[in-house]
């Protein structure tokens, strides 16, 4: 490098990109910003910039880099960093001059090596920014929100507007759509659909922007839509506006919960808002905008009938009007375009970029029917145990045969019925072909299960089950236009949970043929980051069901569920799971959205704007009562998303609201040092545990937590009165919840109070598995022969034998078989990695394998294809569980996928060290033979870490990588030290391995990054 190259580095000026030497072997991959990779419509000011080290080598690490920003590739003259001496690589602040907005940018980052080496390869990346503003003025162009003209809420017909302009010049050379709505969009331009990449190709998002708290924030979205208007002279821009959350009972308040700010009960009219920015080859641009007056048009009078998201979706396609949305189509007769109050009812609502990826349809993930039935006919009602008899099927017509399933072409006349499987529940929306005369209705309804002859079934046996929906219709109705080669239809209004589909065809002497039909997988979980499989097909199908309940209902908000008139945000659900989510999934920025919204939420619906509620955005259920375990999400979120990611923003943007919600909680209990309590104490347990004790668990967690993010952020001061505050909960916990029994044996007073506000559950018990847990877990008590004792109790109540039985005749665990759990949703995700941390992952093994109920296989066992909100929401034997609340795609339970990737695959996150720059390599293993291999992946804010493990006989081999740039502690299972080896090489020996020492049945050694692979003897 010359001297003036030199000098310009040293300052930060403008500097050419200069190839480093290599460093062999190594490279620079998956560079990101905000979490993201080459991502659009940035707004934050000073933009995390992230990469990864590959190399095959070991001990690799970083030890400098230099963030180099750039307008074009090839010069750095918007910020040069400098060589900064640290290893980060996760999160790494933008510190340049300020960035301007809707402008692309360049960067490429520079790393040093252990030895002082440049890493040779280095790939530009790049990331554009928004509009770098909130107030939804600054930068729009003076585009407003607009709403059809005279149309009143709820009425017939979703709107349709229009806008159509020249281009001012031929030579375009970018153009980008910015665009939100007070409701739900399908945006077009010159025709066609405007689209998002999608791995190699493109997808189509569901129901944008998304869903938030309407009066205090919107999402806009960012799209490049140059290709859309190459070699065209003109510009039309348009879109169909549905309901989405924003108009919808879906918002409504209900048993007595706050109405939702932006919630009216006689309906909200859509809004557009939209800004088209053109560039051309010449420097210039032109900007089109949502103004009246400015020749945007809109109608009603299309195809889409209705929309809602628990209703669905009504299409009359001879209401279509071909070319609406392109160059050249009439739009003299329609309706003009007014300015929608909401601004002025709203002035402090933010207009934000989203952060994160869109919900989207995902056709990798597609399902086709692996069966279908025809019926027209019920047998058999007197002699059905529910009296509602049984299909008659139709041989000719019906299959099982899944690939004659996929392609079947099914003809239905009035009345007839056909069911097809899909195989999987699902959450998304329907995609179908039919071919039949014009005016022709059809419609479609969609349901998680099958009806079966139990009380609980709704229909007769092998028809729909429906009854889980409760009052939501969840119906796509279609209308056929009469095309003699068919049409095809795809919902987009709306989103339906489902596995089975049940067609019919309603208009009186009327066929129909159905084709084609396929269940659309929609998900903002779009992107697998980790994996564990084994050699127990239940137990994969166990990890194959919470993934697919994951991606059902990660929709824009974490969902409880996605099938009935419910749907929400509920906040117990989403700190219960967000670890395993994490693992499963890229969900750093989704979940840290949503923390926005929970904080939005806190100070609109909280008791006292201080307690964070337990629905989040909205209103429905957001009771003004005690909800610890649910509040507490807005604690646990921002802990788990930092250290999952490494990345303290989250940390920094939650703050003041977390410390609020402690202060409250500590000035509301004074000298009591008690939780707030719990309306819901452990959600549907089998044996309760005292609310208040779950509450005061809860605040020791909340505080400690607190704590923790204040010592990781700097805020030391803050962070030892949050110690002192966790040390007195403690002595109070203490005080009042242990105490001896008549023979002196310890008791955890799990049975003071009252189990829960809601539901009628039975009476709390003492030393409940729960209670046992949430002690264990805190250290919630004084000495270690206390902390045996409570392992020993909590080993009995899971053992559950006939001499325990016997000495409990009134506990509810004697109705339930031995060695199974007896935890609601606040006790699934600690039960199996508290058992593995006291040293009992054998009782931890017989649980994961208990097919008995309540247990985790029990549903694998009764056909399940998701995680189901009951541990018995059916069984082959009793049926149908409690209609009231029983969804089949519930995600809570399916926590134990977290010990899965920690304890069973061994790869866990060290807290002390957040974002696995260090970690621990700790497979456990299966005790029971059940599960002898196991292959877990994931990858981290670093790279790709890897554990998988097989035991033959008495040896195991365990085959590890760990990323460059980090650390891991290795345990290996074995009776002998001397017996762990890499090859014939005694691990001890390695270069660059620390061995230290060997402890509770595993030896120990600090690793440097690489790959392994390790044998030891078991026995």
């Amino acid at each position: 490098m010359g001297t003036a190259a030199a000098a310009a580095v040293a300052t930060g000026r403008g500097t050419a990109y200069a190839a480093p030497p290599s460093s062999a072997e190594t490279s620079v991959s998956a560079l990101t910003v905000e979490h993201r990779t080459n991502p659009l419509g940035v707004d934050a000011p000073a933009p995390r910039f992230g990469w990864h080290l590959r190399s095959p080598a070991r001990g690799r690490r970083q030890t400098a880099y230099q963030i180099m920003v750039a307008t074009a590739p090839g010069r750095a003259d918007v910020w040069n960093s400098g060589r900064i001496d640290s290893a980060d690589s996760v999160a790494v602040p933008y510190t340049g001059p300020e960035l301007h907005p809707s402008t692309r940018y360049f960067w490429t980052v520079r790393v040093w090596d252990e030895n002082g080496r440049k890493v040779s390869t280095t790939p530009t990346a790049s990331f554009e920014t928004g509009l770098l503003s909130t107030d939804g003025a600054t930068g729009w162009h003076g585009a407003k929100w607009i709403s059809m003209a005279g149309k009143r809420p709820n009425t017939a017909g979703a709107p349709l507007l229009r806008h159509e302009t020249v281009l001012r010049k031929a030579r375009i050379t970018q153009a980008r759509l910015y665009i939100s709505a007070l409701g739900v969009y399908e945006a077009y331009l010159n025709g066609r659909r405007v689209s998002v990449p999608q791995g190699s190709g493109s997808t189509y998002e569901l129901l944008t922007p998304g869903w938030t708290n309407y009066d205090t924030a919107v999402n806009y979205m960012t799209y490049d839509v140059t290709e859309l208007l190459a070699g065209e002279r003109r510009v039309t821009l348009g879109a169909v506006l549905g309901n989405g959350w924003y108009n919808s009972r879906v918002s409504e308040p209900v048993d007595g919960a706050p109405a939702s700010r932006y919630y009216s009960k006689d309906g909200n009219p859509l809004a557009l808002k939209a800004k088209l920015l053109i560039r051309y080859a010449d420097g210039t641009t032109q900007t089109v905008v949502t103004a009246p007056g400015t020749g945007w048009k809109a109608t009603d009078s299309g195809p889409y009938r209705a929309d809602d998201i628990y209703d669905g979706q009504t299409y009359d396609a001879r209401k279509e009007l071909p070319g609406w949305a392109a160059n050249g189509f009439d739009d003299s007769a329609w309706s003009d375009v007014e300015v929608n109050g909401f601004a002025a009812k709203f002035p402090d609502s933010k207009l934000v970029a989203y952060p994160g990826e869109t919900a989207r349809l995902m056709s990798e993930w597609d399902r086709r029917p692996q069966s279908v039935t025809v019926y027209d006919k019920v047998t058999g009602e007197e002699g059905s145990p529910n009296g509602k008899g049984r299909i008659v099927v139709d041989p000719d017509r019906s299959t099982t045969d899944p690939a004659q399933a996929e392609r079947a072409e099914v003809t239905l006349r009035t009345g007839e019925t056909a069911v097809l499987d899909l195989g999987q529940n699902l959450v998304g929306v329907p995609r179908y072909t039919l071919k039949g005369p014009a005016g022709a209705e059809v419609v479609f309804r969609f349901g998680e299960m099958l009806n079966d002859d139990s009380a609980g079934a709704d229909g007769p046996e092998g028809s729909v089950y429906l009854a889980n929906l409760r009052s939501a219709k969840a119906t796509s109705t279609y209308v056929l236009k009469g095309a003699e080669d068919g049409e095809t239809h795809e919902d987009s209004l709306t989103f339906y949970g489902f596995r089975y589909v049940q067609v019919r065809t309603v208009t009186p002497d009327t066929t129909v043929t159905v084709s084609g039909v396929t269940g659309k997988v929609a998900t903002s979980a779009i992107r697998d980051t980790g994996t564990v499989t084994t050699d127990n097909d239940l137990v994969n199908q166990l990890f194959s069901n919470v993934r697919w309940g994951q991606r059902g209902n990660y929709l824009w908000v974490p969902t409880d569920c996605p099938q009935r008139d419910e749907r929400q945000g509920w906040t117990g659900d989403t700190q219960v799971f967000c670890n395993t989510a994490l693992y499963n999934g890229d969900a750093v920025n989704f979940l840290s959205h949503f923390q926005e919204t929970l904080i939005a939420s806190q100070t609109a619906y909280g008791l006292d704007g201080a307690q964070f509620p337990c629905i989040a955005p909205g209103s429905r259920y957001a009771f003004p009562a005690p909800a610890s375990g649910w509040a507490d999400a807005g604690v646990i979120v921002p802990w788990t998303v930092w250290q999952m990611s490494g990345d303290t923003t989250v940390i920094d943007r939650s703050w003041a609201a977390m410390t609020k919600y402690i202060d409250w909680i500590r000035a509301k209990s004074g000298d009591a040092y008690a939780g707030q309590g719990a309306i819901f104490g452990d959600w549907l347990s089998f044996q309760n545990t005292s609310a208040q004790l779950m509450s005061d668990a809860y605040f020791a967690y909340s505080t400690r937590l607190v704590a923790d993010m204040g010592r990781a952020t700097g805020r030391t001061t803050e962070a030892a009165a949050y110690d002192e505050l966790s040390g007195n909960i403690r002595k109070k916990f203490l005080a009042k919840y242990l105490a001896t029994d008549a023979s002196g044996r310890l008791v955890l007073r799990s049975g003071l109070g009252k189990p829960q506000d809601w539901g009628e559950p039975a009476p709390a018990e003492d030393n409940s598995q729960t209670a046992l847990l949430w002690a264990l877990k805190l250290g919630l008590y004084e000495t270690d022969a206390q902390r045996r004792e409570l392992v020993a109790l909590l080993a009995e109540n899971i053992e559950n034998s006939e001499a325990y039985q016997q000495a409990h005749p009134d506990s509810a665990r004697v109705d339930y078989a031995e060695n199974t759990l007896s935890v609601g949703f606040l006790g699934v995700n600690v039960l199996a990695p508290v058992l593995t941390a006291e040293g009992r992952a054998d009782l931890a093994y017989e649980l994961l394998h208990q097919d008995a109920m309540p247990s985790w296989l029990y549903s694998v066992k009764n056909g399940a294809t998701t995680i189901w909100e009951r541990w018995n929401s059916y069984s082959e034997e009793d049926g149908f569980g409690p209609v009231g609340m029983n969804s089949f795609n519930h995600y809570s339970y399916g926590a134990i996928v977290e010990w899965m990737y920690e304890d069973m695959a061994g790869i866990a996150k060290d807290p002390a060290h957040a974002g696995f720059r260090h970690f621990f390599l700790r497979p456990h293993i299966d005790p029971t033979g059940k599960v002898t291999r196991v292959a877990g992946s994931y990858v981290s804010p670093y790279g790709e870490i890897v554990s998988e493990w097989t035991v033959t006989g008495g040896t195991l081999t365990h085959r590890a990588v760990v990323p460059p740039n980090t650390t891991a502690t290795l345990s290996v299972p074995t009776a002998d030290p001397d017996t762990v080896r890499e090859g014939r090489t005694p691990l001890s020996r390695v270069p660059g391995v620390k061995y230290l020492g060997h402890a509770d049945g595993a030896a120990n050694y600090r690793i440097p990054s690489g790959s392994y692979r390790v044998t030891s003897v078991l026995r």
